[in-house]
């Protein structure tokens, strides 16, 4: 089959993107109006393969170097990343406005070409120390000792293989610094997502135009993420890892003060320009030091799942936390609730700083995997 010809990671990547085209291709041959079913049945189509092809492109990358190289890799990712948003967002806008939303959708399914030659011309990353899910022994250990049959045997299987092995790996390289790891993992981000969610009511309610607000934070916005990924990606390989993921949550942490500022501040242009400038800069910073941070923790025998597992769980309390924002926003206002978000940063600041005083117990457990 296709693992035969291009390996198991560009297979896969080959695959999503396949879904993805065909998917798009789709939405913009229907009338939503007629064929509301199909178009949510295809919507779904690329929403999974999206997802597929995010968890393989991070295999892919990090199977393709080493760990001193990761955050260059994370950086590129980034750089990528927020290309393609503005592509796909202020692009297809654009095709739209110009001609049509089926033409939008065609020509989004025409730049997914550039991925798959990207694909084709990479080499398959070579991993020996990844492991087939059959050759994994606690899968083997659960097929020679269960007593399920059929299906149930084949799920139990497969849950072993992807979850609890990839898990107790990790557990079992880590022991209890596992805990305060996974810790960080959950609460890196929580600052970040807990006010993004208002950013854009903000900007409404201080009276901005969506003209101005998209040029700042779609245009100017995006070029500030890429200046601060590509600036995260070299700091990290000068400085590494916790001393760069320290600044980058320290950063965040402070732009979110900047919201606060703006706030009292009111529809100042450069005002608008120099927040959203300090919080997209600090992003790119910190997504790609974060990247590169949880690259560092995955065992090639489990990179996909590790990895999946991880970002996974990286969104889910900032997600939570930042739930009820629109009700503090409400009873506290606006500069109050984005004080507020910068504090929640201050315990992922602690564990870093504490972690780094563990640094060298961390680099004899990378090279351990």
């Amino acid at each position: 089959g296709l693992t035969r010809v291009f390996g198991q990671r560009r297979s896969w990547m080959l695959l999503a993107q396949l879904g993805i085209m065909l998917g798009l291709i789709g939405m913009a041959l229907s009338d939503p109006r007629e064929h509301l079913t199909p178009i949510a049945l295809l919507a779904l189509l690329v929403a999974f393969c999206s997802a597929t092809q995010d968890i393989t492109i991070d295999a892919f990358r990090i199977e393709s170097d080493d760990d001193e190289f990761q955050a260059a890799l994370a950086g590129t990712y980034v750089i990528g990343y927020r290309l393609a948003i503005l592509v796909a967002g202020a692009g297809a806008l654009y095709i739209a406005d110009f001609w049509n939303w089926t033409a939008a959708y065609l020509a989004m399914a025409a730049c997914v070409t550039v991925g798959i030659l990207a694909v084709l011309s990479s080499p398959e990353p070579s991993s020996p120390e990844r492991l087939d899910i059959e050759q994994d022994p606690l899968v083997q250990a659960f097929r020679a000792r269960t007593r399920l049959a059929g299906w149930r045997r084949e799920a139990g299987a497969w849950l072993t293989g992807t979850v609890v092995a990839p898990l107790r790996d990790f557990m079992t390289r880590y022991g209890w610094l596992a805990l305060p790891i996974l810790a960080l993992i959950g609460l890196y981000k929580v600052s970040d997502l807990s006010m993004a969610a208002m950013a854009n009511p903000l900007y409404i309610d201080l009276g901005f135009s969506l003209s101005q607000i998209a040029s700042v934070t779609k245009v100017f916005g995006i070029f500030m993420t890429l200046a601060g990924g590509l600036f995260g990606g070299i700091a990290v390989a000068r400085y590494g890892i916790y001393p760069m993921l320290l600044a980058g949550a320290l950063l965040v942490a402070l732009t979110n003060l900047v919201f606060a500022w703006l706030a009292t501040v009111g529809a100042s242009l450069p005002a608008l320009f120099i927040t959203i400038g300090a919080d997209n800069f600090a992003n790119g910073f910190s997504a790609t030091v974060f990247i590169a941070f949880l690259s560092s923790l995955v065992s090639r025998r489990y990179t996909a799942t590790q990895y999946a597992l991880f970002s996974s769980f990286m969104t889910l309390p900032g997600k939570l936390i930042g739930g009820p924002s629109g009700v503090i926003v409400d009873n506290i206002g606006y500069p109050l609730f984005f004080i507020y978000a910068s504090l929640l940063g201050i315990p992922a600041i602690l564990l870093i700083l504490w972690l780094m005083r563990r640094a060298p117990t961390l680099k004899i457990v990378r090279r351990l995997k």
